[in-house]
């Protein structure tokens, strides 16, 4: 009996290495995942847009804590990034037609990564006009 070609060119899934390996495999997929954010328009922006605030910071002269908290928020704008943008990689695969589920889906990532971005442009504002 002869083989289709899907059965012929499916992946080996390989299973996982334990110990300090698993640690290098998983740092692996990070950058491989870091790699594909990278691709996303939307990411490099927001790098940009954190370059802007740290010369911004640096010219304001602002506190150490300042510069701590707008780190882990741009951290957390780029986690939640990586987020949406796996949704819609996901929503696209599964529902490549046109569907108010998928468009849904989209939306709300959407919807997440604005809020984050609205709370760092609150936080950055605040500190440059020097409220906080």
């Amino acid at each position: 009996m002869m083989r289709g070609v899907s059965e012929m060119s499916s992946p080996v899934v390989v299973p996982p290495r334990g110990g300090l390996l698993h640690i290098l495999d998983a740092a692996g997929y990070s950058l491989a995942g870091l790699r594909r954010l990278w691709a996303e328009t939307a990411a490099r922006l927001e790098c940009v847009a954190a370059i802007v605030v740290a010369l911004a910071f640096l010219l304001r002269g602002v506190e150490v804590w300042h510069w701590l908290v707008a780190a882990a928020l741009f951290a957390l704008v780029l986690a939640v990034e990586a987020l949406n943008t796996a949704i819609e990689v996901l929503t696209d695969r599964i529902s490549p037609e046109w569907s108010q589920t998928a468009k849904d889906a989209k939306d709300l990532g959407s919807l997440a990564v604005g809020l984050l971005l609205t709370v760092n442009c609150v936080f950055v504002g605040l500190v440059l006009l020097g409220v906080i």
